[in-house]
Parts: structure tokens; C-alpha cells; sequence
């Protein structure tokens, strides 16, 4: 065979087979398109905004462990991996937030703003409610307002082994401006004091177990609608602007969790299901 004709058949079988690339690219291109995955997490990427922080609460075990090098020898990593797993949480935390009862609106100081008739009654039903799901509880926790504690101690009575303990930090306030803004609040001085202090309540209650800790824990927590609804934004890492889009009756219960791991978990929010009808007010 010539040289021409040789040069003829080369170019066109390279010309074919750069084609048959481009079709096989172009169609395996179109079935990926259409490909169906098993779980719409495959192909799913959060926005920057949505990802978990796993160190929310700064009790990551990674952090709180003098890091080591890449390279450390086996002993070095075994003793890293020794103080990493006395950090690392076992257990998981429970905190249960109580909403007071209904109390005198029309009352000018704390001590004015006493429970109604029907807030003592709301409180009652919340404690044999707590009583009845048969969980060992730690303590109950309490603000420092008239209503939180008259709440907490009504509550108490069908707890009797539970001790009740005082915390002004937990008081109601406004923790932030609330998005949308309404006008309720006027001046901004109520925000940057109160807020510091309901989150400086939120960072004293809401993190990971300790890694000496054996069994679950479970906290009662009776304070105010304000600091409820920010802590749960807060806990879900969710703006904390948005505690005002939040609804809470008197004497609910919102049940919040804190797994070993960092994740948490809302099991129930303003669970007002144990009351009768004609208890119901917000």
C-alpha cells in the first residue's frame, strides 16, 4: 500500500474514534443527568448557612485536647486517643423548659405579677405530667420572677424528691431584635443587656454531657416564654433573630436533647396536651 492512502485510513480511524469519545462523553453526560440515587442526601450539598457546627458548645473532644503531630509516634497517638475518650461524651442530656403559668397582667412589679387561679391550675397539671412519664429527674431549675418560682414550686408537689434551684439569669427579658422587627421594645439597650445574659443562661445550660458522666440526665428548666423560644433557635442553630416567629403557652413543655455527639434534638415544643380546653391561654 502507498504512503498516501496509509495516511488516509490513520486520519480517519483517529478522526472516528475522537468522535465515538465525544458521543460516549455527550451520552453517559445525559444518564447522569438522569440518574436516580438512593437518598436524596447522594446529590444533596447544604448552603454554608445550614451545615452543623459540631463544636457549638466547645466540648468537641478535638478541642479540648492538646493536638499532635501527623507523624507522632504509635505511643504519642495512644495516649492522645486515651485523653481524647475521657473528653468524648457517653450520655446524653434532657432539658425540660416550662413555661410559668398564667399570671396578674395588670400587676406594675414582679412581685404584683402573681399566678391566677387558672396559672396554679396550669402549673399543677404540668407537674403530674412530669410525673406521670416516670423519668428520674436531677433538680428543677427556676427564675428568679414571681411567676417562675410560684410555677416551679406548684410543680414540685408532684415531685417532692426534686430540689428546687434559683437562677436570676433565666428572668424574662428580650434576648434579641427579633426579624421581622415589631415595636414592642423601644429602647436597644433592652436587647444588649438582657440578651447577654439570656445567652450567657443559654451557654451555661445547653451543651454535651461531660465525659465522666454514666447515665442520661434530665433537667428541669421553669422560666419564661422570651428565653424558651431563644434558646430552642439557638440550640438548632438557627438564627436567633426568629424566637419572636415562635408561639408558647402558659405551662408548656418543650423538650429539648443533647446527644453524645454534639447533634441535638427538639422532641417537643409547647406540648400543651395535658391540659383541658378550658386551661388553654398564652
Amino acid at each position: 500500500m502507498s504512503f498516501w492512502p496509509k495516511m488516509r485510513r490513520a486520519a480517519a480511524m483517529v478522526v472516528g474514534a475522537g468522535g465515538g469519545t465525544v458521543v460516549y462523553w455527550y451520552a453517559s453526560q445525559t444518564i447522569n443527568e438522569r440518574k436516580a440515587f438512593n437518598s436524596w442526601t447522594t446529590n444533596f450539598k447544604p448552603s454554608e448557612y445550614s451545615k452543623w457546627d459540631y463544636n457549638w458548645d466547645h466540648r468537641e473532644p478535638k478541642s479540648l485536647v492538646e493536638p499532635i503531630s501527623e507523624m507522632a509516634n504509635p505511643a504519642v497517638q495512644n495516649r492522645f486517643n486515651e485523653k481524647l475518650d475521657k473528653k468524648r461524651a457517653k450520655v446524653t442530656r434532657h432539658l425540660i423548659l416550662v413555661r410559668h403559668g398564667q399570671y396578674n397582667m395588670e400587676g406594675k412589679t414582679d412581685a404584683e405579677r402573681y399566678l391566677t387561679e387558672i396559672g396554679r391550675e396550669q402549673a399543677a397539671h404540668s407537674g403530674e405530667r412530669l410525673k406521670h412519664l416516670g423519668i428520674k429527674f436531677d433538680c428543677i431549675v427556676r427564675s428568679t420572677m414571681t411567676r417562675a418560682q410560684e410555677t416551679a414550686k406548684i410543680m414540685s408537689l408532684s415531685l417532692p424528691e426534686l430540689k428546687l434551684h434559683d437562677d436570676a439569669m433565666l428572668e424574662e427579658g428580650a434576648p434579641a431584635p427579633p426579624e421581622p422587627p415589631v415595636g414592642h421594645w423601644r429602647p436597644e439597650i433592652s436587647f444588649f443587656e438582657d440578651g447577654a445574659r439570656i445567652e450567657a443562661a443559654f451557654r451555661k445550660y445547653f451543651h454535651r454531657a461531660d465525659g465522666q458522666e454514666k447515665q442520661d440526665t434530665y433537667t428541669l428548666v421553669v422560666c419564661h416564654a422570651n428565653v424558651i423560644r431563644y434558646f430552642v433557635c439557638r440550640a438548632l442553630q438557627f438564627p436567633p433573630e426568629a424566637w419572636l416567629r415562635i408561639s408558647l403557652g402558659h405551662a408548656s413543655l418543650t423538650w429539648i436533647s443533647i446527644m453524645d455527639d454534639g447533634r441535638v434534638t427538639l422532641r417537643t415544643l409547647g406540648e400543651t396536651g395535658h391540659l383541658p380546653r378550658e386551661l388553654l391561654t398564652r
